[in-house]
């Protein structure tokens, strides 16, 4: 069913073009797609094959996640049945995830600071899940999220307290393991918690043989006050783990007061983006200083000088610097993740290449995934035929993390008067930032337009921007016919 999956791109769901597959299982498939109107933005849309015994289910569970809101929840915004060459389906259209944190663990393991961060919104999450009488069921790294500025966890495997695992999910590493016989339970969730934790600051599962041994054995390198959180999360005794609000009170100094968790309502009945926003600019203090690190850092330091490979080109020109004179923000459209990646779920970790250390030095939410930024223009001719160059706005913080030359090339259509009408990334580099970055960049070129008698710009060429601490260049060649 895993190759099946590919054959459907640009099959439609419901009115959701299914427009690139980012990844899956036999079970399931993640897709690139679009909505909202009148501008659809992008999201991630996940078939599963329906189950007959399981469908209203799994439909059910999903309608009750997309009335929960929360600013650390991936939103589902609809689900239903649908039926692609005579395979009946099950879909959910959902936020789309940039990152997640399975890609960063095969490459380093999280420091004590970024531990604590990324525990933050994960505990915001699971509290006020467990308040509302519902659990997460399937908490682990690859569930645990970059959405635009801020960490949330994945909402499609919400359930109620007491819900056993049905259709063809089976037991994990991850799973309490009570889970099977009791069902799913904020003591479950706190046990996943314990497990994914370890992973995340030793690069390893804890030691646990399920049958014959009272609890899991635990390295000895795990920093505190982490050993001892996991320590009382990884009973095997639900009832003698630690609950979400231990945790938090753990992680605290006792000189600071309890945080609060932050009240939502459900998603009928708020207005998300300005609340939420206030929130998270609230949050900043705690949550700034790792993320860059977490999510971008990795995939930035392997990056050395070495050149990324793109399709092929003529003979590329010396690059021409833009100069700084601010122009209207192009848009930026990150790229088809796998978020993750070719992902959305948990299916299709994949682990992101080794890296040496990098800074930790605080950066600015928008930092770690790509937003719309201000634009920096240079007009002139730019590989010969390409008269306006859009340059991507780079923050500091951003360029601060960079090590040696990080090059993303961008493929673009361009039309008889010049204009680009279609980009896409050729060549990401190791860094979905800086592609998307370039990918919104590229999109407000101009070439030269067709005249009587004489050559043009029009058809495919490929933008090569390198970023480097000392800002952000270009070169335009047209690709090889």
């Amino acid at each position: 069913m895993t190759e099946a999956w590919k054959n459907w791109e640009g099959q439609i769901v419901d009115g959701h073009v299914l427009r690139a597959y980012l990844g899956g299982s036999d079970h399931s498939g993640v897709f690139l797609t679009d909505h909202g109107h009148p501008e659809p933005h992008e999201a991630a849309i996940k078939l599963i094959v329906a189950d007959p015994a399981n469908a209203e289910f799994q439909l059910s569970q999903w309608e009750i996640a997309a009335n929960l809101a929360h600013p650390h929840l991936i939103r589902i915004f609809q689900s239903g049945r649908c039926r692609l060459d005579h395979t009946s389906l099950l879909y959910a259209v959902m936020e789309r995830a940039d990152e997640d944190l399975s890609q960063i663990i095969p490459s380093r393991a999280l420091t004590p600071t970024e531990a604590s961060d990324m525990l933050g919104p994960v505990l915001d999450a699971l509290a006020f899940l467990h308040g509302k009488g519902f659990v997460h069921g399937h908490l682990k790294p690859a569930n645990i999220m970059a959405v635009g500025d801020q960490l949330n966890i994945s909402s499609d495997g919400i359930s109620a307290v007491g819900a056993l695992k049905g259709g063809r999910n089976k037991p994990c590493v991850y799973d309490a393991p009570e889970a099977a016989t009791r069902g799913k339970s904020p003591a479950g969730d706190v046990w996943s918690l314990g497990v994914t934790l370890v992973e995340c600051v030793t690069q390893q599962l804890p030691s646990w043989e399920w049958k014959g041994q009272d609890e899991p054995k635990l390295s000895a390198n795990i920093p505190a006050p982490f050993g001892d959180i996991v320590r009382h999360c990884l009973r095997q005794d639900p009832q003698a783990r630690w609950k979400i609000a231990d945790i938090r009170a753990r992680l605290q100094p006792e000189s600071q007061a309890p945080k609060t968790p932050s009240t939502v309502t459900p998603r009928a009945q708020v207005q998300r983006a300005p609340e939420k926003r206030r929130y998270l600019l609230a949050a900043a203090a705690i949550i700034v200083a790792a993320l860059l690190a977490i999510w971008l850092g990795p995939k930035l330091m392997n990056q050395g000088s070495h050149a990324q490979p793109s399709s092929p080109v003529a003979s590329e020109p010396a690059p021409v610097e833009a100069s700084a004179k601010p122009a209207q923000p192009a848009p930026v459209e990150a790229p088809a993740v796998e978020k993750a990646t070719g992902r959305q779920p948990e299916e299709n970790a994949s682990a992101a290449p080794t890296a040496p250390a990098v800074s930790t030095e605080p950066a600015p939410l928008a930092a770690v995934t790509p937003k719309p930024a201000a634009a920096k223009v240079a007009a002139g001719v730019v590989g010969g035929e390409a008269v306006h160059q859009v340059m991507p706005d780079v923050p500091d913080k951003a360029r601060e993390t960079i090590q040696g030359t990080v090059r993303v090339s961008v493929k673009v259509q361009v039309d008889s008067s010049g204009n680009v009408t279609d980009a896409s990334v050729d060549s990401p580099g190791p860094s979905k930032y800086f592609a998307n970055l370039a990918l919104g960049a590229a999109r407000g070129w101009k070439f030269t337009p067709a005249s009587a008698g004489g050559d043009n710009a029009s058809g495919e060429w490929i933008l090569r921007f390198q970023f480097t601490q000392d800002g952000a260049k270009a070169t335009a060649v047209r690709a090889a016919r």
